[in-house]
């Protein structure tokens, strides 16, 4: 049964990996990096510190560990323990996907770390700033993105995609979970009665 998924997995990576174009290859190759966001990150920031004040400093614990926990539970644990090398590192794959610029990612891949945290964080914001935006749904869109570019650039196979993607979800809500307790008992401290 392992070995079907594997090959499912395989042929539909190829697949989408298929989808390229010349003009479309640098944007991939952009969009895929984290300093790309940095003003996204900035304008959540902001949004966080307009409607939650000196809170907003909970928040943003709640967020670390989202990201920490993503990040220990992808790269840390799973990218070792399962040794599952990258298309883009797998020699059975040479010559079947799409590469740009020699971009080839790190030796393993299962799971996805960009998943893990762009989901794990997604969660976590939408979770914070749904009653107050309704709009706020539209994050989502941005993890998918994110997580996209990682298939059209041959680095990530769909299954460490949605794997990485599960596990963020999980750690945004653990991450959220966090940051309204510790918002609860700053509240219900003496000291701020």
């Amino acid at each position: 049964m392992i070995d079907q998924l594997i090959k499912w997995d395989k042929e539909l990576l190829i697949f989408l990996n298929s989808f390229h174009a010349p003009w479309l290859d640098p944007i991939m190759l952009l969009i895929t990096k984290t300093f790309f966001w940095l003003p996204l990150y900035g304008f959540l920031i902001y949004l966080m510190f307009r409607n939650f004040k000196k809170e907003a400093w909970l928040i943003l614990i709640g967020a670390g560990i989202t990201i920490l926990l993503c990040d220990q539970i992808t790269s840390t644990f799973m990218k070792p323990f399962f040794a599952r090398l990258r298309p883009s590192q797998d020699p059975s794959m040479i010559g079947l996907i799409h590469h740009v610029d020699n971009y080839k990612g790190g030796l393993y891949g299962f799971a996805s770390g960009h998943a893990a945290n762009t989901f794990g964080v997604a969660l976590f914001v939408w979770l914070t700033l749904k009653p107050i935006y309704k709009w706020m749904w539209a994050i989502f869109i941005w993890a998918a993105v994110m997580t996209y570019t990682r298939i059209y650039l041959g680095v990530h196979y769909p299954g460490d995609i949605i794997v990485g993607a599960t596990i963020g979800l999980g750690c945004g809500i653990i991450g959220y979970r966090t940051s309204t307790y510790l918002r609860k008992r700053i509240k219900s401290s003496p000291s701020t009665s």
